[in-house]
């Protein structure tokens, strides 16, 4: 008896024109496997660029654990403080395509995502989608209450955007030398003209980092909101509004209530329960209790000169729009070309 005929394989899914830029600088290589792996099914997709700014040992192990890979590259752009700034730079420089996809070395894309971003980008110079996490540790969930409380009243920051080459390269690049570096490359394209499109409908997942990483991020994710005057005046209220309310145990449960319908807000939008279980707003008040301590030792930090980085304390999260617009003009930068076929 013949055997039936084995049923068809499915055809691979279309190459995207893009190049996904990944920095990163490691210290360990306790996610080695794991990370190869991704990149051994995203070649398959698109043309990848790792900038690796990692000590030259570790370069060298990078480049033989993805030789024939990916294209391995040292960062190349020597000023600036923030090495992630100047590694998306580098990147962006040695770029093949237009679109761009930068992302961190904790963002997992799948193919769908990632042509909906390089899709978006025909229409805008950065498209900003948004992360979540998987898996979901105690840690993460608690992370994640702040990414409901954004997406509830605007939109989160995600750890990985899409950008038209053109745009950044005629802005010059972005300052390397600030801490919220997405925030600064967001606003730089602003400045320039550029069409910033926001889509939290486009979910991408991120790996939580681990608890100790966690906690050793707090204040530094606090002393962001000095780029944000009307949020850091919100956050450094929040200890002293939960004094007050303490005193009175209705008037603090119902606050409470108020932060936890926003987050489920933020939840319910743009597709989000797909991703965001329902019990991750019962950790908005842990956050909120976390931010309203980390906002006060980043105030402090701040009176002492800033928050140390890469051996020398930076006090700038990101520059104003309209900075970053004077710099352009005193420079002769152009906007980008609206000409282009969208």
């Amino acid at each position: 008896m013949t055997e039936p005929p084995a049923p068809p394989q499915p055809a691979p899914p279309p190459r995207i024109a893009a190049e996904y830029i990944l920095p990163l600088r490691w210290s360990s290589d306790d996610g080695l496997d794991e990370l190869t792996a991704y990149l051994r099914r995203l070649r398959e997709w698109v043309d990848v660029t790792v900038v690796d700014g990692s000590d030259p040992e570790r370069f060298a192990v990078h480049a033989l654990a993805w030789q024939g890979l990916v294209r391995h590259a040292p960062v190349a752009v020597a000023r600036g403080a923030n090495g992630k700034v100047r590694g998306v730079l580098t990147g962006i420089t040695i770029a093949r395509h237009e679109a761009i996809v930068i992302a961190d070395d904790d963002v997992r894309y799948e193919h769908g995502s990632l042509a909906a971003v390089v899709t978006a980008l025909q229409r805008a110079d950065l498209v900003k989608p948004q992360n979540h996490f998987q898996p979901l540790p105690w840690h993460a969930r608690w992370d994640t209450a702040r990414t409901l409380l954004n997406r509830g009243l605007g939109s989160d920051y995600p750890g990985t955007y899409g950008v038209r080459r053109s745009t950044v390269t005629a802005t010059g690049g972005y300052d390397a030398d600030v801490l919220f570096e997405n925030l600064e490359l967001e606003r730089t394209v602003r400045a320039a003209g550029g069409v910033v499109s926001t889509r939290p409908d486009i979910l991408v997942v991120r790996r939580p980092p681990s608890a100790r990483h966690f906690v050793s991020q707090r204040v530094r994710q606090a002393y962001d909101s000095f780029a944000q005057p009307w949020r850091l005046v919100l956050e450094a209220s929040i200890l002293p509004v939960l004094v007050c309310a303490g005193r009175r145990p209705a008037a603090l449960v119902g606050l409470l209530a108020v932060l936890m319908a926003v987050a489920e807000r933020g939840r319910r939008r743009h597709g989000g329960r797909a991703v965001f279980p329902a019990s991750s707003i019962l950790w908005v008040p842990f956050w909120i209790a976390e931010r309203g301590v980390a906002t006060w030792i980043a105030i402090g930090l701040r009176l002492r000169g800033g928050v140390r980085y890469s051996g020398r304390r930076l006090a700038r999260a990101a520059h104003p729009v309209r900075t970053i617009r004077r710099r352009l003009t005193q420079a002769g930068m152009s906007p980008p070309d609206r000409s282009r076929s969208r």
